[in-house]
C-alpha cells in the first residue's frame, strides 16, 4: 500500500493507495465519513471497502477529504468534497489507463458524495453504498439512478434509522435498466462494531457477482433483497 499526495481543488489531497497486479485491473474509489464527526479514510468501514476491493483484484484508492489529516482546506459541507472525489477519481483513472471497469465505494456522507459522483461520471458502472444517511440528506438527484448497486445498513442503526435506507432502496429499486440491492446486517449498528466481517463477506460476493454476471439468487443466502 501506498502513501500518496495528488493536487486537490483546495490544494494536496492525502490517500492510500493500492495497485493490483492484473492487467487491465478494475479501480475503485471509497469515500469516508462526515469530517465534522471525525470521519477519515481510516475509518474502519471505510478501510474493510477498501480491502473488499483490493482482495477483488481492483487498484483502489481511498483519500482525506479537504480539511483532514494531511488534506489541505477546509470542510464544505460537501460542495468542495465532491470536487475532492471528483479530482480523486481523476488521479485514479489516470494512474490506471487500461483499466474498463470503474467502482464507487462509501460510508455515511461518503455515500452521499460517492452517488453524487456516480451520476456526473457516466464511466462509474457499479457502486457500494453503506449506511447511506437518507434522514439528514437529500438524495433525489438520484433520478434515475445511472448504475447497479448495492446498499447495506444494520438493523441497529440509531444515526440513519433503516426506514429511511428502506425508502431509499424501496424508489431505486423500481427503476428500468439497473438493479440495485439492498443487504441487512442483523443487530448492527452504524459503524458495524463486531459486524464488519460480515460486511466484508456480503460486498465481496456482491462484487462477485457482478463481475463474472451471476444471477441475483446468488445473494439471497446473505439477506439480499
Amino acid at each position: 500500500m501506498a502513501n500518496i499526495q495528488f493536487q486537490g481543488p483546495a490544494g494536496r489531497i492525502e490517500g492510500r493507495y493500492v495497485k493490483s497486479e492484473r492487467k487491465n485491473a478494475p479501480i475503485a474509489l471509497v469515500l469516508h465519513p462526515h469530517p465534522k464527526f471525525g470521519g477519515t479514510m481510516n475509518n474502519k468501514v471505510v478501510y474493510n471497502l477498501f480491502d473488499t476491493f483490493r482482495t477483488q483484484g481492483f487498484s483502489v484508492l481511498r483519500f482525506n477529504f479537504r480539511g483532514v489529516g494531511m488534506s489541505e482546506g477546509e470542510h464544505d459541507s460537501g460542495i468542495g468534497e465532491l470536487s475532492d472525489a471528483a479530482a480523486a477519481m481523476d488521479w485514479l483513472q489516470n494512474m490506471n489507463k487500461d483499466s474498463n471497469e470503474c467502482w464507487i465505494g462509501g460510508f455515511s456522507f461518503g455515500s452521499w458524495i460517492g452517488m453524487q459522483l456516480l451520476m456526473r461520471r457516466p464511466e462509474i458502472q457499479g457502486f457500494i453504498s453503506v449506511a447511506p444517511p437518507a434522514n439528514m440528506f437529500d438524495f433525489n438527484f438520484l433520478a434515475p439512478c445511472p448504475s447497479s448497486g448495492l446498499i447495506i445498513n444494520g438493523t441497529d442503526d440509531k444515526i440513519v434509522p433503516p426506514s429511511y435506507i428502506k425508502k431509499l432502496h424501496d424508489k431505486l429499486k423500481i427503476q428500468k435498466r439497473i438493479s440495485v440491492e439492498h443487504a441487512i446486517i442483523d443487530n448492527a449498528g452504524h459503524f458495524f462494531e463486531g459486524h464488519l466481517d460480515e460486511l466484508s463477506e456480503i460486498s465481496g460476493d456482491y462484487l462477485k457477482k457482478r463481475r463474472v454476471g451471476m444471477g441475483n439468487n446468488v445473494l439471497s443466502h446473505l439477506g439480499l433483497e
